[in-house]
């Protein structure tokens, strides 16, 4: 059962223009992409100290934007 909030972002989503929509989309993909990066990471990650480091990596952001860049290249041609 999906819950009336849920409900309630879609129909502001579809008021959105595509244009926002789609960078909606790209932004919800991209934390999903880095949240996962991290969790990753923390599951190889053998003590405390090596959580933190993965938590501050700067490859977390320069490895999703190649990433983004390929995967919503048709979203460029809207």
């Amino acid at each position: 059962m999906i819950s009336p909030n849920l409900q309630e972002i879609e129909r502001s989503v579809r008021a959105l223009s595509v244009e926002e929509q789609l960078w909606l989309l790209e932004s919800i993909a991209r934390q999903i992409r880095e949240n996962e990066y991290t969790k990753d990471k923390l599951a190889d990650a053998k003590n405390p100290e090596e959580h933190l480091e993965v938590v501050s990596e700067p490859k977390i952001t320069t490895e999703i934007p190649p990433i983004k860049n390929d995967e919503f290249a048709i979203s460029e041609i809207l």
